[in-house]
């Protein structure tokens, strides 16, 4: 019974957070943290909190005043203050094939299961045999969430009133991306200091006891770093996604064009 107790809350949760977002995020100044899953949305919208001093309630009722409303919405109707993650799809789908396949902290048991159950791969640790099957199964069957990253670009590439910030760009220079995002939403100065100082608190390394790249697959925290699709991508990984998100890659401005796909 209580995991039916459970389930049931995080639904309300989620029924009444949606409605928050959609309809009340100007009235209340809430900040819509946006993102494709495993974009680095968590992570920005925790820097994102302390700068700007409000809170960022986590899978838990919202408060009904000004904070972080973090999520992966694909309809844009009445939201406001939003600020999208980007990252590149590729990276995605490496994270996102970890995540779906290997439980971690956060609860994704039940997704494992059933992501294992639809794909049933002999060794769920190759992933680079296995990638261009999951890559098809994310962009047309998988259930988290119900909407591919192509999707996800081509609904909020270039929305007037919203804020970007790419995921590569934060690993890189942090605390400067943090203070533009805060002048962008809100006319306000970040101090230098208070941005350094946010950066270091929410690294890589501080947050999960490793350096990036060092990696721990059963851990939402990975690896940290950008550029592993180079990794794992095999031919046909390359092949099936530029087929499936190819056009999306070069929207979101990952590549020019579709050479990369024949690329060494």
């Amino acid at each position: 019974m209580s995991d039916i107790h459970e389930k049931i809350k995080r639904h309300a949760i989620g029924a009444i957070r949606y409605t928050m977002v959609h309809y009340l995020s100007a009235e209340l100044k809430l900040y819509v943290v946006n993102e494709y899953p495993k974009s680095g949305g968590t992570w920005f919208g925790q820097m994102l909190a302390q700068a700007l001093d409000v809170p960022f309630p986590r899978n838990t009722f919202p408060v009904l005043r000004s904070s972080i409303m973090h999520g992966h919405y694909i309809d844009p109707k009445g939201m406001k203050n939003v600020v999208v993650v980007w990252r590149d799809g590729r990276d995605v789908m490496v994270s996102l094939y970890h995540h779906c396949l290997f439980k971690n902290e956060r609860a994704n048991a039940d997704l494992v299961a059933a992501t294992r159950k639809d794909l049933n791969f002999k060794d769920y640790l190759n992933v680079t045999d296995n990638l261009s099957s999951f890559i098809e199964y994310a962009f047309t069957r998988q259930r988290y969430p119900r909407f591919s990253w192509a999707d996800f670009v081509t609904t909020w590439h270039g929305r007037e009133g919203v804020t970007y910030v790419r995921y590569e760009d934060l690993r890189q220079r942090t605390a400067s991306e943090l203070q533009r995002v805060v002048f962008q939403l809100n006319g306000r100065i970040l101090p230098q200091e208070k941005a350094q100082a946010i950066a270091d608190e929410f690294s890589f390394a501080r947050q999960s006891g490793r350096q990036p790249g060092q990696e721990k697959v059963g851990s939402f925290m990975r690896k940290g770093v950008v550029g592993d699709w180079r990794n794992v991508f095999n031919a046909e990984a390359r092949k099936v996604f530029n087929d499936v998100a190819g056009k999306a890659l070069i929207v979101a401005g990952y590549e020019k064009d579709s050479n990369w796909v024949f690329e060494e």
